[in-house]
């Protein structure tokens, strides 16, 4: 009796029997009485039921206003099931509509094309010395592979350059969750840093199509410098550091090459790719110099930033208790 009487409480507090009347319902009137009269499963079954209901009532509401556009082709922006909302549409600051989507416009930036690129770590220790020495050896096989095809060999070059960053803010970031402690920042710092190499690459893309060859060359190159570096910044910090250090100083020499051959006339100075234009801020009218101009920029700020990171290593301490130049162009 008691059973009974708090399914007939329930019914009342709910709506009553009229929610489940044969025209709305009335395949479900079989199981749904037997579960409210038992109690147990009433929950679940009230969840299932509005969860469905709301979600029909969403696709509704969404085919009715695409029916209220009649004839004219008007984008339907649709919640998500889960929560998550489509973006809405980005502007420049001059009104015209935003096309990327690997970037966003607050993460675009002005290079600092002051910056003094003749800056060079003389190497002092061993670890230095062997840093150097390996990178001056890598250069030989670029130079006879490449030769003067500078714009090739910015864009392979570019599918490593990303790695160091990637490869030392993914151990900082185990480390922080291993220790339980902050990083100063250096995470993100490093991670800033291969996003900024990995653009570099989108934009020469758009100047240089690698040939089949390449595009393997960069597989095995990519898969070896990555394990190597990996193990190296586990073993040595300080030392995988200073080694990018001496690569992008090697970057720098490169960049400055390319620029005196476009100078020179040796390579055409075509118009800048649209995503350079937008994510350093150029003018409209930019070109292909103006790219490699600011792309050096970023080599010399990345080579500085990695010579800093070896020298607090050197001095006995931990990135984490030295703030990361987090923004650092």
């Amino acid at each position: 009796m008691s059973s009974r009487m708090a399914g007939s409480a329930l019914l009342r507090h709910v709506g009553g029997v009229g929610l489940f009347t044969a025209t709305a319902i009335s395949p479900v009137v079989a199981v749904a009485r037997p579960l409210l009269a038992g109690g147990d499963a009433v929950p679940g079954i009230w969840v299932r039921l509005l969860s469905t209901s709301s979600v029909a009532a969403t696709e509704e509401a969404a085919k009715a206003e695409a029916g209220k556009a009649g004839g004219e082709k008007k984008e339907v922006v649709v919640n998500s099931y889960w929560g998550i909302e489509q973006s809405k549409k980005l502007v420049r600051e001059d009104g015209t509509e935003w096309k990327w989507s690997c970037f966003r416009p607050w993460e675009t930036y002005s290079a600092d094309t002051s910056i003094d690129l003749t800056k060079h770590h003389v190497p002092k220790t061993l670890l230095d010395k062997i840093a150097y020495w390996i990178v001056k050896s890598l250069r030989f096989p670029t130079d006879i592979f490449f030769q003067r095809r500078y714009g090739c060999r910015a864009m392979m070059l570019e599918t490593v350059a990303a790695v160091p960053g990637m490869v030392g803010g993914m151990l900082l970031h185990l480390r922080s969750l291993r220790r339980f402690e902050q990083s100063g920042g250096w995470i993100r710092a490093l991670l800033e840093e291969a996003e900024n190499e990995r653009m570099h690459l989108m934009t020469f893309m758009e100047v240089a199509k690698p040939r089949w060859y390449e595009s393997a060359l960069v597989i095995t190159v990519q898969g070896v410098f990555f394990n190597a570096y990996f193990l190296g910044y586990l073993l040595s910090p300080k030392f995988a550091h200073r080694v990018v250090g001496y690569l992008e100083e090697e970057a720098i020499h490169s960049y400055t090459e390319f620029l005196k051959d476009l100078e020179a006339g040796k390579i055409e100075n075509v118009p800048a790719p649209a995503i350079a234009i937008d994510y350093w801020r150029l003018p409209a009218d930019a070109t292909l110099k103006d790219v490699v101009t600011v792309v050096r920029a970023d080599e010399a700020h990345h080579r500085d930033v990695n010579h800093f990171a070896s020298d607090i290593h050197y001095q006995g301490m931990e990135l984490k208790q030295t703030p990361a130049p987090i923004g650092y162009h």
